[in-house]
């Protein structure tokens, strides 16, 4: 396990698969209430997670909402590194992207992880 108090949580799912979303929001905000630093890792259809209003139907209606966990994160200073490529070939607005949500690819979260962190890929 990395001892630099890093976490990166992958997700590249959305509304097709919300029980590994919740899965990725459930790991993610359970490693910043124990005090990391924690990066959710959006690719492939898990960009649309870093999109303001994208989160809000998931899981509505159920528990966990999606939209609850989404607030949870970002409210204990979680961030969202989103896959630049991905991002493009689906043709969204980078002015949509919530609070703590950047376009940064494999380098950016390279230098994160810097000399280790601890993973989880849903």
């Amino acid at each position: 396990m990395a001892s630099n108090g890093r976490v990166v949580v992958g997700c590249t799912h959305g509304e097709e698969d919300p029980d590994r979303v919740a899965v990725s929001y459930l790991t993610a905000v359970a490693a910043l209430d124990q005090g990391k630093d924690v990066v959710m890792w959006l690719s492939v259809d898990g960009v649309r997670l870093g999109l303001r209003g994208y989160a809000d139907r998931i899981r509505a209606g159920q528990e966990p909402p999606i939209d609850r966990l989404h607030g949870q994160f970002i409210e204990k200073g979680g961030r969202f590194f989103v896959c630049p490529i991905c991002f493009r070939e689906r043709e969204l607005d980078e002015a949509d992207l919530v609070d703590g949500a950047e376009l940064k690819g494999a380098t950016p979260l390279m230098e994160f992880v810097g000399d280790g962190a601890t993973t989880f890929n849903y």
